[in-house]
């Protein structure tokens, strides 16, 4: 039953957001009352903070797991954000967003544990990529791999992006060619030139 309450708050949580549902909210869309809800959660924070690192472990899991298939990495960086993408829906909610305003605690734990897997996977993709001549080889590996984190969160900023302006997809696809041009040889271009091209004939 717990899983099945983690699953189901995710689903919510991602589609309307944190501060938005409700406990009754969750126990109605299981068909459970709040009462088993609660021997499993002491209360809402509890619940919100399992649901996060519950979707934390599915996502980082479905990260590692496209990590070693060692594709190209350009290709793996675009595989890595449409897997995100397909996870969180869009984040038409901006769940991350209110996170940090309604939970700041969790947030600041979620944020420790992203920035963990981050660098380990993109030092690996930045340190591939130099290694098959698909990004420069003067790049700064630590350096860039710390601002593309931050650039991520930054992405997450509604202050600074509004998803009245920009969808979250729009967001991705954008910073990720801007990423990638600052580090991709002529060979690496090549590459991301027909990513690109493929995405926009789809």
């Amino acid at each position: 039953m717990r899983e099945k309450i983690l699953t189901h708050s995710a689903e919510l949580f991602l589609t309307y957001g944190f501060k938005s549902v409700t406990m009754d909210d969750i126990a109605n869309n299981l068909g459970i009352s709040k009462k088993t809800i609660y021997q499993h959660f002491d209360n809402k924070t509890k619940l919100v903070e399992a649901t996060t690192l519950h979707m934390f472990d599915v996502i980082s899991h479905g990260i590692d797991c496209i990590c070693e298939l060692k594709k190209n990495p350009i290709e793996e960086l675009y595989d890595i954000k449409n897997f995100v993408m397909e996870h969180l829906k869009n984040e038409k909610s901006s769940p991350q967003y209110q996170l940090q305003k309604y939970y700041p605690k969790i947030f600041s734990t979620l944020k420790s544990k992203q920035f963990e897997v981050m660098q380990t996977c993109v030092t690996a993709n930045l340190e591939r990529g130099v290694k098959d001549g698909l990004y420069r080889n003067n790049i700064h590996i630590d350096f860039i791999a710390r601002l593309y984190f931050n650039g991520m969160v930054s992405l997450k900023d509604q202050d600074l992006f509004p998803l009245t302006h920009f969808s979250m997809n729009v967001l991705l696809e954008n910073y990720l060619e801007y990423h990638l041009r600052g580090i991709c040889t002529d060979k690496g271009n090549q590459i991301l030139n027909k990513i690109i091209n493929q995405t926009k004939n789809q």
